[in-house]
């Protein structure tokens, strides 16, 4: 069974990218803010391993990278997201922010 799972169809998925050591500590999303037409919303993120190692997902290129989160020092190990619903004929962004949640021991 892969480590990795999805529940949708919307959008392609790019390739996997693994932290060469050590867990992900965290993170920066780039995020276009709300403009007159289509709007975008999240676009990428960014994350920082445990070896200092940064990576960049292979989002859009539209918005700002915000500051980096707190560090996670032992690993981060949960997700939330802001996701907005369907806006019937209004305009959709989907995933509007992400928070991680430190872990408290391995």
């Amino acid at each position: 069974m892969s480590p990795c799972f999805s529940l949708y169809s919307w959008g392609s998925w790019t390739k996997v990218q693994w932290c060469p050591s050590g867990d992900l500590i965290s993170f920066s999303l780039k995020v276009e803010p709300p403009i007159d037409g289509d709007d975008t919303a999240a676009n990428n993120i960014m994350f920082q391993c445990s070896d200092m190692k940064i990576f960049k997902g292979h989002g859009g290129s539209w918005g700002d990278f915000g500051d980096w989160s707190e560090i996670c020092y032992m690993g981060i190990c949960g997700i939330r997201t802001k996701v907005e619903e369907p806006q019937g004929k209004r305009d959709d962004t989907s995933l509007n922010d992400v928070q991680f949640c430190c872990c408290q021991s391995h």
